[in-house]
């Protein structure tokens, strides 16, 4: 086939790749679905799938390679170095300022790494007859623009007529018009998620009887159309019932290739859900959902997969490949369906590792039947500890939400590896010190990790940067450096935007929670060390009293004791309460004698409070044989 449409021959075969850099221990979802999708829809069709990232990760080292996928603009720059040669002294120097604080990087060096890319690439193209395909698909995601771009290039140059389609998230509505414009190996661009369009797609050009021009395929943006004004469509599934599970052999069959050295057991890569259910509009503004994100730009509404597929994919999926590691790809997981899918899953007798992203408003009761289910890690959408920049970032909860949420998972061994947003546009020093005046009743649980707030292309501060204090958006000044100036000065091409405002402001303004993080995460690494690993602010119940230890860096632990009321008072608040909640629930007592306590609480940082609400923050330390529910009931009453 050609661009146009033009029959070269008959459509047997095609290839799905995804080049470097996703985390190499997962196989790519997105391969793993097309993959089973079109081998349903056409059993006579021979699919290939080539997790290449993987190849490229058994090459450079694991570690190298993971250190560099974590890095957007590390990783570009490899594969920028090849495609642009002419480009190396603008392309070195982002990659000398994003590798300046690792010794691994920086010791290895661009070349180095440009070299071996090449060879183990090239290699891999020049050993594949491309002409026995029909059609070639790249998944391009955050950190792949350069390397794909790279790989479709070198095999247009031995294939020019092989018909090239991109997807992925790096790409959707009109930005894939322009990616057509700019890249003219690429043949057609798929515009959120692939399987309709993409085996629509396959189908037109198996037909015998197809026509000389490709009709319109709604999802598809051919190279015909790139210039129309006609808007994006969407074309995805009405269920993902409908999906067969994830056909990843590819990847396991690439993996036994290695060595025994280099061997290990991959995650599992699934999804319940597609899109995001969080979609609150903040008050008279023109978006919804969460400030800052753009995650949902391929996805039209909210679907998710039905307690009994869910649980029959991971059960097929663990028991086919032998790994008990899953990570849940899903932007947010739906809130109805997830109890029941967790306890099923803990009750198949299989020792699950599970990683998923939650909200912070995820419940109690719902966090024990994930932990229960094989929970090990969370990414959990705090984002902020002060309920004041909660509010401008649309996250729908608030600092004492987030709290207890951390407190919860620092209880139940769930390792919480969430995010502090710092820098958006539009915080203030009031935001800032709320910050800096809660991180105080956080430092007993597990450390956030600060990352700078960065532009999405489509996000809603982007949408209405006005709204924000931003005076201009445009491409990220890095893509100049990576790209020609035809391609870097296409307006909104890429996902990674930059913009003009209060930069400056904001760093200034951040620096204390900076240092202050800093200062949290080397605490807390230092009251974990050595055999005990108890909370650092914990709790023991006598029945009629508790004792709560609070344990110091280099002193001795403070130990506090609650007798009768205030024990009963402090473990009602172990979920927070609002003071008319407690007062009601302990009628017999004054006010004027419950408030000095919560006050006198609050002081010793053995509780928070917020808006008259309480929550107690010491982590419950139970003997064998107690259940969770057994004191949660107790807590209660």
């Amino acid at each position: 086939m050609t661009a146009k449409g033009k029959r070269t021959g008959p459509l047997e075969r095609i290839v799905l790749v995804s080049t470097p850099w996703p985390l190499f221990s997962r196989p790519s979802i997105q391969l793993g679905t097309l993959k089973a999708y079109l081998g349903m829809q056409f059993p006579d069709l021979k699919v290939e799938a080539h997790h290449f990232y993987l190849k490229v990760a058994e090459t450079i080292g694991y570690r190298l390679y993971q250190v560099i996928s974590e890095r957007t603009w590390l990783a570009e720059t490899v594969y920028a170095a090849l495609l642009f040669p002419e480009r190396l002294e603008y392309i070195k120097k982002v990659f000398s300022r994003e590798a300046s604080r690792n010794p691994l990087i920086r010791n290895t060096g661009l070349e180095t790494l440009a070299f071996q890319a090449k060879k183990v690439s090239d290699a891999f193209i020049d050993s594949t007859n491309w002409g026995d395909f029909g059609l070639a698909g790249f998944s391009i995601c955050l950190c792949q623009l350069t390397s794909a771009l790279y790989f479709i290039k070198r095999i247009k140059q031995r294939s020019p007529d092989l018909t090239i389609v991109i997807g992925g998230s790096m790409f959707a509505g009109e930005s894939t018009r322009r990616l057509l414009q700019v890249f003219p190996e690429a043949d057609f661009v798929v515009n959120g998620e692939g399987e309709l369009p993409l085996s629509q797609l396959v189908h037109h050009l198996r037909d015998p009887q197809g026509h000389e021009e490709m009709p319109p395929i709604p999802g598809i943006v051919s190279r015909k159309a790139a210039n129309d004004e006609t808007p994006v469509s969407f074309n995805q599934m009405e269920t993902l019932n409908n999906l067969p599970f994830p056909d990843y052999d590819d990847y396991f069959d690439l993996l036994k290739t290695f060595s025994p050295e280099k061997s290990f057991f991959p995650t599992l890569s699934a999804e319940i859900s597609r899109g995001c259910w969080w979609r609150r509009s903040k008050g008279a503004a023109k978006y919804s959902g969460c400030a800052f994100c753009n995650l949902n730009l391929q996805w039209d509404g909210y679907r998710s997969k039905s307690p009994s597929k869910v649980i029959s994919e991971i059960d097929n999926l663990t028991t086919r490949h032998k790994t008990l590691s899953v990570a849940f790809m899903d932007n947010l997981l739906p809130m109805k369906e997830s109890a029941e899918i967790f306890d099923r899953l803990g009750n198949l007798g299989k020792d699950f590792r599970l990683f998923a992203e939650i909200r912070a408003t995820t419940p109690r009761h719902m966090l024990e039947a994930m932990q229960a289910a094989g929970m090990h890690e969370v990414q959990i959408g705090i984002e902020a500890l002060s309920t004041r920049l909660l509010k401008k970032l649309n996250k729908g909860t608030t600092a004492i939400q987030n709290l207890e949420v951390m407190k919860h998972c620092e209880e139940l061994g769930i390792i919480n590896v969430s995010n502090l947003i710092l820098h958006f546009p539009g915080s203030d020093l009031l935001d800032v010190e709320e910050t800096m005046r809660n991180l105080e009743f956080a430092l007993p649980f597990r450390p956030l990790r600060s990352v700078h707030f960065w532009l999405g292309l489509g996000s809603p501060v982007w949408q209405d940067p006005q709204a924000f204090g931003i005076k201009a958006v445009f491409n990220h000044p890095n893509y100049a450096a990576i790209f020609p100036p035809h391609v870097s000065s296409s307006p909104r091409l890429f996902m990674i935007q930059a913009y003009r405002g209060d930069l400056m402001f904001q760093r200034k303004i951040w620096q204390p929670v900076k240092k202050k993080v800093r200062a949290w995460k080397k605490r807390y690494a230092e009251l974990h060390r050595g055999a005990s690993h108890t909370p650092i602010l914990s709790l023991r119940d006598g029945r009629d009293f508790l004792i709560i230890r609070q344990k110091r860096t280099n002193a001795e632990p403070l130990t506090h004791r609650l007798v009768g009321t205030s024990r009963a008072i402090y473990l009602f608040c172990q979920r927070h309460r609002s003071l008319k909640r407690v007062l009601a629930h302990f009628p017999g007592i004054a006010e004027d004698r419950i408030v000095p306590f919560l006050r006198m609480m609050v002081d010793k940082k053995l509780m928070f409070e917020e808006n008259g609400r309480y929550l107690s923050l010491a982590v419950p330390v139970r003997p064998a044989g107690i259940s969770r529910s057994s004191f949660k009931d107790r807590a209660d009453t």
